[in-house]
């Protein structure tokens, strides 16, 4: 009851006009930013702490907050729309997103994703004001072995889940991990892949991976099917809003994606990618007991209102761990803890007694900042789906240009670039080649985390591996994941005899459709 009270003295703070023209102001930047491909929130919050130091404090974290969850908005949009979302944590969304788009549900999807991002950014956020002092008891108890035998499952449920090949999957992720490992080992000092070349020894950006592997890999992939002059889908902008039908359909997913999301912002595994892409693999999973049809095909509300919960369940619970334990779990939490140290002020058990009314100011502006936010993201939805009717040749060259620039303001490095187009290139292998994208973006994201936690515990235990499986919390981590790959086991199987049996018809099939297309585009 006492958090009540001083949340609502919170809201008496945030509703003056002066808070509110910023928490406005960051909710249109944060959105304006994640829509551009390779930008998102935690590019908005870095280019925005220059400008923030002549306004008050609160005012500056308002608007932080505001960009907070507007770069998440942006993210989906840019992937729903042009299938090249603006952080990792927005590739999931943008799978059956993408799909819904290019099959005349592009508003749809948006106003999905709008309603997804604000009931898993309510739920969470209501979870940080009511229940923060669990989330420092929660955790403290993940020491070295328990976060790396979270990345261990994250690797290999995602490489299992999401993977139609489990062998292609595990291919992916080994490259994934590969690529994380470039750069300076931090406790030899020794230089890991980087072919004596300087600007490789801070390894290589997830951005540069990102945009190189879905939006260059994608504009490759078109120029090689012939793709570039398909006819745009209309959309028209009374479908910006969703169905009754299709809330009630897809509200059991955003509830599902929520209790998948909310305890990732507690620990440091990476941030929302994780729960957002085992949040769509078991909607997938799901979906195929269902006999759903549309998933992976026209594109599912289920599979894009999930990860979509996710992600904002995941950057919400982050806010709280930031500010009760000053635990940064994501890119975008750790440049608001620099945020925080700049005007003074460290995160922590100390911060709501020393800048009470400051920090609940802010977790009331976090719900504001969502209904700004849904309301702004559902009127601007038939404005975003207009991108559709750009002429494909002019899209894709607009895309390549805005990558570019997105990948070169990361670093202002030519070798940043020159990655991309390589990543790029992989990128249209792996698609010509069907393997998946998913693992490799996990591996990058959550080699380095799986690394240094394995060393920390070899190290506190003396080169002891058993100090890996000796405590109760990475012993239940290790049954599941054992329970969760002998079930896909078992649905790999069964799908292989399945189309062991069903062979002939289904080529011919295909390749009745492939023909069909080809003549088409000719």
């Amino acid at each position: 009851m006492n958090n009540l009270s001083l949340l609502l003295e919170g809201f008496g703070a945030a509703l003056t006009p002066y808070n509110l023209f910023f928490l406005v102001l960051g909710a249109v930047l944060g959105t304006a930013v994640g829509v551009l491909p390779g930008l998102g929130s935690s590019m908005a919050v870095a280019l925005l702490l220059p400008i923030t130091f002549s306004i008050d404090p609160t005012a500056a974290f308002i608007m932080f907050a505001a960009v907070y969850f507007g770069g998440l908005f942006g993210d989906s949009t840019a992937g729903i729309l042009l299938n090249t979302p603006g952080q990792a944590s927005a590739i999931a969304s943008s799978l059956e997103g993408h799909r819904m788009a290019v099959n005349g549900r592009a508003a749809t999807a948006l106003a999905t994703a709008a309603f997804g991002a604000f009931i898993g950014g309510l739920i969470s956020t209501v979870i940080v004001v009511f229940f923060s002092p669990y989330l420092v008891v929660l955790a403290t108890k993940f020491g070295p072995a328990e976060y790396f035998a979270l990345a261990v499952f994250a690797f290999v449920a995602i490489s299992s889940v999401v993977s139609e090949s489990i062998i292609r999957g595990l291919g992916a992720l080994a490259m994934g991990v590969a690529i994380s490992l470039i750069g300076i080992d931090a406790p030899s000092g020794t230089e890991r892949f980087t072919f004596g070349v300087p600007q490789l020894f801070d390894g290589v950006d997830i951005v540069v991976v990102t945009v190189g592997m879905l939006a260059v890999g994608e504009i490759l992939h078109h120029i090689a099917t012939r793709k570039l002059e398909v006819d745009k889908t209309e959309v028209e902008a009374k479908n910006a809003r969703m169905s009754l039908a299709d809330f009630k359909r897809a509200f059991p997913s955003y509830i599902r994606g929520t209790i998948a999301g909310a305890p990732f912002g507690m620990i440091p595994a990476g941030g929302s990618e994780v729960p957002t892409f085992l949040s769509y693999g078991n909607e997938k999973r799901l979906a195929k007991k269902r006999g759903q049809t549309d998933f992976g095909t026209t594109g599912s509300i289920n599979g894009l209102a999930a990860p979509e919960a996710a992600g904002n369940a995941t950057a919400g619970t982050a806010m709280g761990t930031l500010l009760a334990i000053g635990l940064p779990t994501s890119a975008t939490a750790a440049i608001l803890l620099a945020a925080f140290q700049q005007f003074g002020l460290q995160p922590g058990p100390l911060l709501f007694e020393r800048s009470g009314d400051m920090v609940w100011t802010l977790l009331a502006s976090l719900f504001l900042a969502l209904v700004v936010l849904l309301a702004l993201n559902l009127t601007l939805a038939p404005v975003w789906a207009k991108l559709l009717h750009i002429p494909n040749n002019y899209l894709y060259a607009g895309i390549a240009v805005l990558a570019t620039l997105g990948v070169y303001a990361v670093g202002a490095s030519v070798v940043d670039l020159l990655i991309m187009l390589g990543l790029g290139v992989l990128g249209f292998l792996m698609r010509m080649y069907s393997m998946p994208l998913a693992p490799l973006l996990i591996g990058v994201i959550l080699g380095p985390l799986a690394e240094v936690e394995l060393r920390r515990a070899l190290t506190i235990s003396g080169g002891d591996p058993a100090a890996l499986v000796d405590s109760p919390i990475t012993i239940g981590v290790y049954i599941f994941l054992a329970l969760a790959i002998a079930v896909s086991v078992v649905q790999h199987l069964r799908n292989i005899k399945k189309d062991t049996s069903g062979r002939a018809p289904a080529i011919a099939k295909t390749e009745g459709t492939e023909g069909a297309v080809v003549e088409g585009e000719r």
